[in-house]
C-alpha cells in the first residue's frame, strides 16, 4: 500500500493523460498538478463545456481521444469516464502500449475485468485501479486496530457511510451506464474489508434500498461472515438524517467507534475483569443487571491512535509500477476478488438469499 514517498527519486518526469474531465477527472487534475516531477499533458472530454473548463485550468484539451493516445509524451492515462465506459476506454489505451490507471469500479462484471487484465498482459502494460480509499485515514485506523488486536480478538465489524441527499442525479442514477451505490460507494467500502480481514468470506447476504430511485440501489446491507467466526456489516444509506458511526469495531477486551472522516471517535476497553457486579438499571417497566453499564473502575476509555496518509503514495506507486520498479499496490487478483464480492451482493439481493459460492 505504500509507495514511493520522495518523487526526487524518479528517473524522468512521468507524463498523464485524463479521460473524463468531471469530477473525479478535475480532481486527479488538481492532485497531480500538484507533485514536482509529474505533469498533466492534457485530458479528453466528449463535453466541450468541460474541455473549456481544462483550458481555463491551464491544462491542454486533445481534440480527439486518438490524439490523446497517439501523444509520445504520454506515459500513464487515467480514465475517468462513465462507469460503462470503463472497459473500451481502457482497452483501447493498452492496445496504445499507455499504461492505464482506471476509476472505480474498474468495470461491470468480472467477465469485462478479465478483459482488461488481458489487454495488459498482452500489451506488457500496467492495468490498475483508483482505489484511493486505502488511504482514507478512518480505514488505516480500523486496520491498525485489527491487525494489533488492540480489542482482543475482533469478532465484529461494521462499515458505513451515510448522507441525506439520495443517490446523485448526474448518470450514476442509470442501469445503463453502472450507477447504484454498490459500484459507487460498494466497491470503496467491500475493497477495505477485502484489505483489512486476511480471510475472505464463507458467506454474503445483501439487501439493497430504492427509496429515492426504482433503477438502481440507492443504499444497501451487507452481511459477511467468516470461517473464523467474525461477521461483518456493510451498510451505505442515503436519506440518513442521523448518521450512525463510520466504523463500529467489537473485541473480546473492548469497543472502538470511529465516528465520521473528522476521526472523531474513542476506545472503551476492560480494565478489570474480577469485578463483575453490576447496579440494576431501572426502565419504565423494570429494572435489568444484564445491560447495566460497566462501572467506571473496570473499564478505561482511549484516543484512537494517530495516523497519517498520504493519497498522492498512489500516483507514486503507479509511476514505479508503470516502470516495473516496483509493484502496483492494487493487484489484479484483488480486483478480481472484489468484483466477484460485488457479484454475490447484486445476486443474493436479487434472489433474497445467502450466498456461499462466492469465490
Amino acid at each position: 500500500m505504500v509507495g514511493v514517498k520522495e518523487e526526487k527519486t524518479m528517473e524522468k518526469t512521468a507524463n498523464f493523460a485524463i479521460v473524463g474531465y468531471g469530477g473525479m477527472g478535475s480532481w486527479h487534475a488538481k492532485l497531480l498538478k500538484s507533485m514536482p516531477q509529474v505533469q498533466v499533458s492534457g485530458i479528453y472530454d466528449i463535453d466541450p463545456s468541460r474541455c473549456k473548463a481544462a483550458a481555463r485550468a491551464g491544462i491542454r484539451p486533445y481534440g480527439s481521444y486518438e490524439e490523446l493516445l497517439n501523444d509520445p509524451t504520454v506515459e500513464l492515462v487515467i480514465v475517468a469516464a462513465p462507469n460503462d465506459l470503463h472497459k473500451e476506454l481502457s482497452i483501447k489505451a493498452m492496445d496504445a502500449g499507455k499504461n492505464v490507471i482506471c476509476e472505480k469500479p474498474v468495470a461491470l462484471g468480472s467477465g469485462e475485468l478479465r478483459e482488461m487484465i488481458a489487454a495488459s498482459a498482452r500489451n506488457q502494460v500496467l492495468f490498475t485501479v483508483h482505489q484511493n480509499r486505502r488511504w482514507d485515514e478512518d480505514f488505516l485506523i480500523a486496520k491498525q486496530l485489527y491487525d494489533r488486536q488492540t480489542l482482543g480478538k475482533v469478532f465484529r465489524i461494521e462499515s458505513r457511510v451515510h448522507g441525506s441527499r439520495g443517490i446523485p442525479g448526474d448518470w450514476r442514477n442509470t442501469k445503463q451506464h453502472g450507477g447504484g451505490m454498490v459500484l459507487d460507494w460498494g466497491v470503496h467500502l467491500l475493497d477495505q474489508i477485502m484489505m483489512l480481514i486476511p480471510e475472505k468470506p464463507k458467506s454474503v447476504y445483501a439487501v439493497l434500498s430504492h427509496v429515492t430511485n426504482e433503477e438502481v440501489d440507492d443504499g444497501f446491507q451487507i452481511q459477511l461472515l467468516y470461517e473464523s467466526g467474525l461477521s461483518c456489516l456493510v451498510e451505505v444509506g442515503t436519506s440518513n438524517f442521523i448518521n450512525l458511526p463510520r466504523w463500529y469495531i467489537q473485541g473480546e477486551n473492548g469497543t472502538a467507534v470511529i465516528e465520521d472522516w473528522d476521526l472523531s471517535g474513542k476506545l472503551v476497553m476492560v480494565s478489570d475483569w474480577e469485578k463483575r457486579d453490576a447496579v440494576p438499571v431501572v426502565t419504565a417497566a423494570g429494572l435489568t443487571k444484564t445491560m447495566a453499564p460497566r462501572t467506571d473502575e473496570t473499564i478505561r476509555e482511549y484516543p484512537l491512535p494517530k495516523i497519517q496518509a498520504d493519497v498522492k503514495d498512489f500516483y507514486r506507486n503507479a509511476i514505479q509500477a508503470a516502470r516495473k520498479q516496483e509493484q502496483a499496490a492494487v493487484t489484479h487478483p484483488q480486483l478480481l476478488d472484489v468484483m466477484k464480492l460485488m457479484e454475490a451482493v447484486f445476486r443474493s439481493a436479487e434472489e433474497n438469499k445467502v450466498i456461499t459460492e462466492v469465490w
